[in-house]
């Protein structure tokens, strides 16, 4: 192989390793893995070794190959959570350390991957639900239960406009409590029902950041703890501005149903 056929194949490998590893961090997987993926993914398509160094919000990415080092950074920007999007690229990975993809499909395989996305009158609905059947395992009252689901669906709704209007998430997270807690109140002022307090508590459950969360704590564990860091602060602000909201609703309405 000539050696501008090398450096075309490592240029090419080396961009398909980076991009892979931005779109894991863009919906949400944890650095360990996008670590891992990165480096087998590079391996599997010819490279001596790959290493990378991930932050919050940028990747550096370097690959070996017959002693030529070559180095590439991209930023990384936050995307919704997509747990689909991360099977499809390891399952992705996976064929090509078997041999059944070389890098010009693998690339062409990749170009076509798309998020799925639940259609967003059902993905209101479960939420709403999923929210209703917290406030019942709290030993909620059925009426408080059916509040639960009509507040929490609206909550969903309005997270999901805000979201497509492109708000900043931790201003979209205090609106969406505000609402959720006004109407939950308002509602509860008007009609008599048990547990009150339940019902307001569960109708905010939808804006719990579980999922970063999680992740946060798994980088700290396993060493990355500049990522962990940075995703537990971007929880806790999230956390912040849902409390916010919720304390701007009670003291706007008066509600005494906390």
């Amino acid at each position: 192989m000539s050696i501008n056929n090398r450096i075309t194949q490592q240029q090419d490998v080396t961009q398909l390793c980076i991009q892979c590893a931005v779109l894991l961090m863009q919906y949400g997987a944890e650095t360990t893995l996008v670590e891992q993926l990165s480096t087998r993914l590079g391996l599997a398509l010819g490279m001596d070794s790959v290493d990378s160094s991930i932050s919050a919000n940028a990747i550096v990415l370097s690959t070996m190959y017959q002693n030529h080092c070559l180095t590439i950074t991209r930023k990384n920007l936050d995307s919704s959570i997509n747990m689909h999007m991360i099977t499809e690229l390891q399952h992705l990975i996976i064929l090509a350390e078997h041999k059944m993809l070389d890098e010009n499909d693998f690339k062409k395989r990749l170009q076509h991957l798309k998020p799925l996305h639940y259609p967003k009158p059902l993905l209101i609905f479960m939420v709403g639900l999923s929210c209703s059947c917290f406030c019942w395992l709290a030993s909620g009252s059925v009426g408080a239960s059916i509040i639960t689901l009509v507040i929490s669906a609206i909550a969903m709704f309005s997270r999901i406009a805000l979201a497509q209007a492109k708000v900043n998430p931790i201003i979209n997270f205090c609106i969406t409590a505000f609402i959720a807690t006004s109407l939950c109140g308002l509602t509860i002022h008007y009609i008599q029902i048990d547990t009150p307090s339940v019902a307001m508590a569960s109708c905010i459950l939808l804006l719990v950041p579980g999922f970063p969360l999680i992740n946060a704590i798994s980088d700290m564990f396993k060493g990355h703890v500049n990522t962990g860091v940075a995703r537990w602060t971007v929880a806790t602000l999230l956390t912040l501005s849902t409390c916010i909201g919720v304390v701007m609703a009670i003291g706007l309405w008066d509600l005494q149903g906390w």
